[in-house]
Parts: structure tokens; C-alpha cells; sequence
């Protein structure tokens, strides 16, 4: 949906006068609210990435199952460093 908001300068109009009134044209044509709530919407992600996604943790998983096996690492969350 695109919209555009225009304001033409009247005879006896100052330019302050002309701000407010585009100012007013643009919030009452709703176009930047609707920006503001669309502005950090993330995309919901393509079932081919979701399955990419899950085999690469399904991955992970497995291989730290086997570290563990192994003995080459403990069993909990991992240490990320001091505290």
C-alpha cells in the first residue's frame, strides 16, 4: 500500500503554516504508524531454512554427545569463560 502525501502552498500561506499541515496530512494517512510497527519485523523463516537449521543442531548435538562418550568433555552447559 503506497500512499503519497503532498501539499501544495497556498497564496497566503508561510511555510510554518505548510509543515503543519503536511505534519497532520501524514498522521492522519496512518503511514507512519504503520512504518514504526513494521520497522523491526523479522520474516518468519522458509521451511528449508527452519530444516536446515534443526539438522545443524541435530549435528551439534550429536557430536558433543560423542565428546562426552569420549571423555574429552563434561557433561552440562560448556564454560565460556571467566567470571
Amino acid at each position: 500500500m503506497n500512499t503519497n502525501v503532498a501539499v501544495e502552498k497556498n497564496k497566503n500561506e508561510n511555510n510554518v503554516s505548510l509543515v503543519k499541515r503536511f505534519t497532520r496530512k501524514v498522521q492522519e494517512s496512518g503511514i507512519l504508524r504503520r512504518v514504526r510497527s513494521i520497522r523491526y519485523l523479522e520474516r518468519t523463516p522458509s521451511p528449508y531454512v527452519k530444516k536446515q537449521k534443526k539438522l545443524k543442531s541435530l549435528k551439534k548435538k550429536a557430536e558433543i554427545e560423542t565428546l562426552i562418550k569420549l571423555g574429552k568433555m563434561q557433561e552440562g552447559r560448556p564454560q565460556r569463560g571467566r567470571r
